[in-house]
Parts: C-alpha cells; sequence; structure tokens
C-alpha cells in the first residue's frame, strides 16, 4: 500500500514539475533566459523536458549571422526532436513542439512532413480530459489548432 502511495504521488510531482517547466519555457523571453533553460534541461532524461530545450535551441538559429550556422542549428535540432518523437510517439509535448515548430519553419526547409499527423494527434488528445490539460491553452494559442 506504501509502494503505490509512494508510486502516486512521484507521478504526480513529474506532472506537477513539468507544468512549471512548461510554464518557464513559455515565458522565456530574452536570449539570456533561453540559455538559462537550456542549460537547466538540457541534460534531463525526460522527452517532454527535452521537446522544450529542442525548441529553444533552434530557436538559436535566429541569432546567428551566418546562414550555414542557421542551417546546420537547425537540421541537428530536427534531427534530434523528431528522434525524440519516433520512440516516443504517444508524448504529448513532443507532438505540440514539434507541431509548433513545423507551422513556424518556413517552407523553404521542408520541415512539413508531420503536421497532419501531429494535428491529428493532438486533436484526439485536447478531446480527452487528462493530467496534460494544462497544456491545452499553449496548444491553442502556439499551434493552428
Amino acid at each position: 500500500m506504501i509502494g503505490l502511495l509512494s508510486l502516486i504521488f512521484s507521478l504526480f510531482m513529474a506532472s506537477t514539475n513539468l507544468k512549471e517547466i512548461v510554464e518557464e519555457f513559455h515565458s522565456a523571453e530574452t536570449r539570456e533566459s533561453e540559455d538559462v533553460f537550456v542549460e537547466n534541461y538540457e541534460q534531463s532524461s525526460q522527452p517532454s523536458i527535452l521537446a522544450y530545450v529542442c525548441a529553444l535551441e533552434m530557436k538559436r538559429a535566429e541569432y546567428k549571422v551566418n546562414p550555414f550556422s542557421k542551417l546546420k542549428i537547425f537540421n541537428r535540432t530536427k534531427k534530434k526532436l523528431d528522434s525524440l518523437v519516433q520512440s516516443n510517439p504517444t508524448d504529448i509535448h513532443l507532438r505540440y513542439i514539434r507541431l509548433m515548430l513545423q507551422e513556424k519553419t518556413p517552407s523553404i526547409l521542408g520541415y512539413n512532413d508531420n503536421i497532419e499527423e501531429d494535428k491529428i494527434f493532438l486533436t484526439k488528445k485536447l478531446d480527452v480530459l487528462d493530467d496534460s490539460d494544462y497544456l491545452d491553452i499553449y496548444i491553442h494559442k502556439n499551434t493552428s489548432l
């Protein structure tokens, strides 16, 4: 019985911490706050958290002057995020971040292969009451859903 209570508590705490991390991600408005976020979470073992790290790493390309440097950052981060989604296809955070990035990425870069797939996945998740409902507002605000 104590083991079960401990498991439930740890799952609750992980969800709460993830909610706070999502809020921190969305409140990062300066290059410095983005850098701090990446430094704090880039070593995480949680794919959901790494999705937000990927998003800010991709955004770092904006700060580069050299177009080849921008493309290198973009391609490296795209590959990392797609690998995370492939390994964790039911993770709502990964799908949300990938959809957001693909919708905002210029079409010339060709990063738009999964938009419809992610929209279908997220639409289904939006219709379900679960512990990720705090994410719904961000999905609606930052994607075409």
